[in-house]
């Protein structure tokens, strides 16, 4: 499957938009996971922008497919990718982290497109190996459940466990997509708890596995495509895509240091028109710079 000029050109348009979203709710907010949003902008993008079939409009359309965000503290990548799309304005972004709006850590209830709640990490595997089982019983062949994880998450038992279902059930309507960005909170994953041969324990829990470049928005778009169309044999399949956290500022790529930290809006200034820089875009720098030096609320400014 290739991608033609126009949709190379649109994806990756989503994805720095994307960036740059996530970095302006995360700086008005002071709170937020930078390295781990900026990681998975193709995936999502891909996802939203060309794979999964979704209606904003019709947001629990039976016939749709799913996106679990399993390493939910990346939320702010995935409300922008919302927003992108028309869930929402893209006005509701700067309430991230507000009382009322969108959570910290995905709730099903933040915003329409939101398919799971999330929080401790691990659980979303589960999450999707019941949706993708329920809707096998449903008599629903097109829909696909897709579950995006962390790689410093697969740490946790768990995952294996609904690794095992979902290979003992033959849920070929589940695709997993590994971000595999590296680090951690604390560090490098190989440091703190290592987890090669990764493709090996994977296919040893009788799962088909590719992997890609995940920010290679051809390979991205050709995995999706296979693990759709291809790979739909019985067993559930899982994208390992390597990726680099803090992709597309320098102080922030594999440093673990921006896991989760809040840059102060001339900080952020530097990095939006950095990101801009890097991808091409005309620089645009932090939009409510003087509103959050100025400690402004974004309600009564505007």
């Amino acid at each position: 499957m290739q991608l033609t000029t126009d949709e190379l050109r649109h994806l990756q348009d989503m994805a720095y938009q994307i960036r740059r979203l996530s970095l302006e709710m995360i700086t008005y907010s002071q709170w937020g996971h930078i390295g781990g949003a900026f990681s998975m902008a193709e995936l999502l993008a891909v996802l939203y922008g060309k794979d999964m079939k979704l209606d904003p409009k019709q947001p629990l359309l039976e016939s749709r497919d799913r996106l679990i965000l399993s390493k939910a503290h990346g939320s702010p990548a995935l409300y922008a990718v919302l927003a992108l799309k028309g869930f929402m304005p893209v006005e509701k972004i700067y309430q991230y982290c507000e009382i009322g709006g969108l959570e910290g850590h995905t709730h099903i209830e933040s915003a329409p497109g939101i398919e799971a709640t999330g929080g401790p990490l691990g659980m979303g595997l589960s999450v999707a190996v019941g949706m993708a089982m329920g809707l096998r019983r449903k008599e629903n062949p097109r829909s696909r459940v897709f579950c995006i994880l962390g790689d410093g998450e697969c740490n946790e038992g768990n995952v294996w466990e609904a690794a095992m279902s979902a290979a003992h059930y033959h849920l070929d309507n589940l695709i997993a997509i590994v971000d595999y960005n590296k680090a951690m909170a604390k560090g490098f994953v190989w440091d703190l708890m290592g987890i090669e041969p990764f493709a090996d324990k994977w296919k040893a829990f009788g799962w088909n596995v590719l992997e890609i470049d995940g920010h290679d928005l051809q390979a991205v778009a050709s995995a999706l495509h296979t693990a759709r169309w291809v790979k739909a044999n019985g067993s559930p399949v899982v994208i390992i895509a390597h990726t680099v956290k803090g992709k597309g500022i320098e102080q922030a790529e594999f440093n673990y240091k921006w896991h989760t930290h809040a840059p102060d809006p001339e900080t952020a200034d530097a990095m939006l028109r950095e990101v801009a820089r890097n991808y091409g875009y005309p620089e645009e720098g932090y939009s409510k710079l003087e509103k959050a030096i100025e400690k402004e609320t974004f309600y009564g400014g505007e």
